[in-house]
């Protein structure tokens, strides 16, 4: 992560460690991602087949190959992962659809067996005598956990209860998606025409039948007996409980053996004080505009606080907000995609701009039109993100058709829901980004001779950027749902969890040095270190996303050593907390609130990526919470705790060097500044947090169907958590208006300074 900046090691010569550093970090790449792709290809090889045909004993087509990959292909378009889950990935008020139609179905296979009746409801499973619910619990799992599929003939032969209880399911299932469901905000006309239902049943049919039937020569599903059943046999494997010991224990020696190698070589003169702190205060052009990008990134950071206000308030009005029919306007999938969205592109568009303002700013060099070329990227980024968000609300109002909504519209997926087309667009965007930071970083690249130095790691980081957004192109919306699921981690992990935070290490590390904060040798070398940290473990940590998405069992293995081990290097964050403090109190106060923002960075880094995200790595823990809100607390403490205060830090450093005095308001930063904070733990603590681990409790009590029920998800509990959490969202989003506010003002501000035309003037009028 950012946090670590200063160098805790030997003292070993500066050329030694310098030239070493940079081979062991691409020696580990190497091997990380050889092991990523070799577990890719055989995550391809071993996930769950489509049956060509699935039939009845009597030989009767039930579903078909084309239908089940229509049902996928429609599921996505109208807003996919934002309606209810597959596999346990997606939003969180619907139902988990491979849970749900799991349970139906064995509720109506088990009626079948009993006496022959579909139309067999839990309760009436609950009355029968101990000894018989039991007999007929183990009927059903072994009509579920037995393999009847050919590899041969590609055909699935089901049994006939299994038949009449899958036709039970489509009935249920007619009803459910051409009307609604005003409990789970399942919006009416959801799909167009029965050949959509049908063919979206298929497909939550087949996700449902690779969760239960045994993998060949296992003792367990395709997705390693996930969701937890009792009635169709579906617990889990021991070799969970196993991996998750282990991942612990993992843990624990990591951290011992870092402590003791942080602290046995930690060197004394690694901040070295500096008497004066002057700052740019006049902007060239380029620069200027990169206020603009903050402005519009404040925007979009209010829009989403907006949507995610919407979006909550589903959970105890399904088809409105205070009386208002919403849904009518912007349904829960449509507020929940712009929620998710926005927060991706209001930090991103943070991060964008601090490159284009620390380019020239690293360089010294202003390039002829570099203040064009940066306005024309700010246009391009607010017609691609306006685009976009047009686009997924007309896929999941059914405006854009199957074909149409992939390309403009919605590709299903959270964290990547944009239309291809945008997609490809924003590639493009940031492509041009690195082109534009490249020209102004050039001279620093000349003068740097030697090519692992900060100057040039710096650029490698940047990169990055375009690079691993890429990989969001590997896929499309009739891919394989196991190989999607591993290419779109692959961006939401490695892309922003991976090589952004490597980049803004990098800023941060190099501001640090040019500011006098830090030697640029400690500087280089913790660069170097954290990357090696976070890249060894965080890679192949990818994995443990994948526990139950049509894997193989080894997966659980990799993805639990490795995810623990990405908590190991934020061990360091405490005493990286205390030396960014001795840097506030070297700087004077003057980079006071970049600071601060940047410790709010390590606070929630060790809470929300640290602590909430081990809470659901071991495949034990997760086995029984996925797909619960136990991850929105991991995902609201890190997406914002963590990258969303860096990209306020990254805003702030680069403000602080040319906002001038009478417009930087220190009340107005500290009020900004506690208010998002405080805002963000009262949101957690008496919303996220008991609203999460009372679903988990009915998990492991009663199965993840019915942690996700109407039964649960109406519960009063589950209302007024939902309720609580209004306080901590009124005092972020007032703390959210402060900093909006602080920005504008800045803004203005800024756009009164005379033109400069190079980095040399600036410098001349420093202090």
């Amino acid at each position: 992560m950012a946090s670590t900046l200063v160098d805790s090691h030997s003292k070993t010569p500066h050329k030694t460690r310098q030239l070493s550093l940079p081979v062991w970090l691409v020696l580990i790449c190497i091997i990380a991602f050889s092991v990523l792709l070799g577990t890719g290809a055989i995550i391809w090889k071993n996930a769950p087949p489509v049956p060509a045909t699935i039939r009845s004993p009597q030989q009767e087509i039930l579903l078909t190959q084309p239908e089940i990959q229509a049902g996928q292909e429609i599921y996505l378009a109208r807003g996919g992962q934002h309606i209810g889950s597959i596999w346990g990935h997606g939003s969180y008020l619907a139902p988990d659809w491979t849970a749900d139609v799991l349970h139906r179905w064995g509720l109506a296979t088990a009626g079948v067996l009993f006496n022959e009746n579909p139309e067999f409801s839990q309760a009436d499973l609950e009355v029968l005598p101990v000894p018989e619910r039991a007999s007929l619990q183990a009927q059903v799992s072994e009509h579920f956990k037995t393999n009847r599929y050919d590899p041969q003939t590609h055909e699935l032969i089901l049994t006939n209860a299994q038949t009449e209880g899958l036709k039970q399911v489509f009935q249920d299932y007619q009803k459910l998606l051409a009307h609604g469901s005003a409990i789970h905000s399942i919006p009416d006309g959801w799909f167009k025409d029965d050949t959509q239902i049908h063919n979206v049943t298929a497909f939550f049919s087949w996700t449902a039948w690779a969760a239960a039937a045994n993998r060949p020569n296992a003792p367990f599903s395709y997705t390693a007996n996930w969701p937890h059943d009792d009635l169709i046999g579906n617990q889990p494997p021991g070799q969970f409980l196993i991996w998750s010991i282990v991942s612990i224990v993992v843990l624990i020696a990591g951290i011992g053996i870092f402590l003791l190698v942080y602290l046995a070589q930690e060197e004394s003169d690694e901040i070295q004080p500096v008497p004066a702190r002057p700052a740019v205060r006049i902007p060239t052009p380029s620069q200027k505009v990169t206020s603009l990008y903050f402005g519009v990134a404040m925007v979009l950071f209010l829009v989403q606080i907006l949507m995610g206000m919407f979006t909550a308030h589903y959970a105890v009005e399904g088809e409105g907000f205070y009386g208002i029919p919403l849904n009518q306007f912007l349904p829960y999938a449509a507020s929940r995609t712009w929620h998710l969205q926005l927060a991706i592109f209001w930090i991103a568009t943070c991060w964008l701009a601090a490159g284009l303002y620390f380019a020239p700013r690293f360089g010294g060099f202003e390039p002829k039109y570099q203040a064009l070329g940066n306005t024309i990227l700010l246009i391009a980024l607010t017609v691609i993100v306006g685009g976009s968000m047009i686009g997924t609300w007309e896929a999941v109002t059914g405006v854009l058709d199957v074909k149409s909504s992939f390309l403009w519209g919605h590709q299903g997926y959270e964290y990547i829901e944009l239309g291809r087309v945008w997609q490809v667009l924003l590639i493009g965007g940031m492509t041009f980004w690195l082109w534009l930071m490249y020209r102004a970083f050039k001279p620093a690249l000349q003068k740097e001779k030697n090519p692992t130095g900060l100057s040039h790691f710096f650029l490698y980081s940047a990169i990055t950027i375009p690079l691993f957004y890429s990989v969001g192109l590997m896929y499309t919306n009739h891919t394989p749902l196991s190989i999607a699921e591993y290419w779109r981690w692959w961006v939401i992990h490695l892309w922003v969890e991976g090589f952004f935070e490597v980049f803004a290490t990098v800023v941060i590390a190099y501001l640090c040095s040019e500011l006098g904060f830090l030697k640029r040798s400690s500087a280089l070398r913790a660069t170097y270190l954290t990357t090696i940290l976070y890249l060894g473990s965080g890679v192949i940590g990818t994995l443990h996303h994948l526990y139950f998405s049509g894997t193989p069992s080894f997966i659980a293995a990799m993805g639990a050593v490795f995810s623990a081990l990405e908590v190991v290097p934020l061990s360091l964050i405490g005493f990286e907390v205390l030396k960014t403090l001795k840097l506030s109190q070297e700087a004077e106060g003057f980079y006071r609130w970049p600071l601060c923002f940047f410790i709010a960075t390590c606070f929630w880094n060790l809470v929300g990526a640290g602590v909430f995200g081990f809470l659901i790595n071991p495949p034990i823990i997760l086995y029984y919470s996925q797909g619960l809100n136990t991850t929105p607390i991991h995902a609201h403490a890190a997406l914002f705790g963590v990258y969303g205060c860096l990209a306020l830090a990254l805003m702030l450093f680069a403000f602080r060097e040319f906002v001038p005095e009478d417009a930087w308001n220190e009340k107005l930063l500290r009020f900004a500044f506690w208010a998002i904070n405080g805002g963000l733990v009262v949101m957690l603590v008496f919303g996220l947090i008991p609203n999460g681990f009372y679903q988990l409790v009915e998990s492991v009590n009663h199965g993840t169907w019915f942690a996700r029920s109407a039964e649960v998800i109406t519960s009063p509990w589950m209302r007024w958590t939902v309720w609580l959490r209004i306080p901590g969202d009124i005092i972020f989003a007032v703390g959210t208006l402060a900093m909006f506010a602080f920005t504008v003002r800045a803004i203005f501000a800024v756009f009164r300074f005379p033109v400069q035309t190079s980095i040399a003037e600036l410098k001349a009028t420093e202090g």
